[in-house]
């Protein structure tokens, strides 16, 4: 699967911002499209020879394509396609981020690296349920609160945020929310979703975000 998704990302980067849907790899079943406020689209999709509860997350900007994730049932971030080079996960993470452990205890911590074609970065943080219970779009969702450094392996702080997101108890999913960087928290990027689409409605399994964009710029323009 890894190798399908690899040949399929570096295919489809030039030509799916033209195309009004996202073609499904073959073996494979989709689930739910969520369209975002900041111009964001995501496709999801989950493939019969992976181990049960993989999921595939297709994003996509203004630009088209951006990325696509690979994510286990626990929601750690497996392996991604991305246009700045692919990605995948150091196993076993000395904390493995874990959805199970959030839905049932209301908080988890995380600790992994994720490894780059010439570096490694390491990821640390938290997430935590508000206990408010959202329904955006007739879709019941839970808000939660994190906060996430991401270092160089020597130490260095390449990042260090904080912000709300969505999480799906149902598709064990996390969708995007608020944002902002330690350094300027009164800058907030919202990027919170606006639709679920399901099988036989207009706009399911599209490539075309349509909120906000030509507005404002993504932070996923590329």
């Amino acid at each position: 699967m890894s190798k399908l998704l690899t040949a399929a990302a570096l295919v489809l980067f030039p030509m799916v911002s033209h195309a009004q849907t996202f073609p499904v790899p073959e073996g494979c079943s989709v689930i739910v499209t969520v369209q975002q406020r900041g111009c964001v689209l995501v496709n999801v999709w989950q493939c019969e020879a992976d181990p049960e509860g993989d999921k595939w997350i297709a994003l996509f900007g203004e630009v088209g394509l951006v990325s696509v994730q690979h994510v286990d049932s626990e929601f750690q971030w497996l392996e991604a396609f991305k246009r700045s080079g692919d990605e995948t996960l150091e196993q076993p993470a000395p904390d493995p981020a874990s959805m199970t452990e959030l839905l049932e205890n209301g908080l988890d911590t995380f600790e992994f690296v994720i490894k780059k074609s010439e570096t490694a970065e390491r990821n640390v943080g938290y997430d935590s349920l508000t206990g408010l219970d959202v329904i955006i779009d007739d879709e019941p969702l839970l808000q939660t609160e994190y906060e996430g450094k991401t270092l160089a392996m020597d130490g260095t702080v390449l990042y260090e945020g904080a912000g709300r997101q969505f999480v799906s108890a149902k598709h064990r999913i996390f969708f995007f929310g608020q944002s902002w960087d330690a350094a300027t928290p009164d800058q907030v990027t919202d990027l919170s979703p606006v639709e679920f689409l399901y099988p036989d409605e207009a706009g399911f399994f599209s490539s075309t975000p349509k909120f906000e964009c030509g507005v404002i710029e993504s932070r996923f323009a590329g």
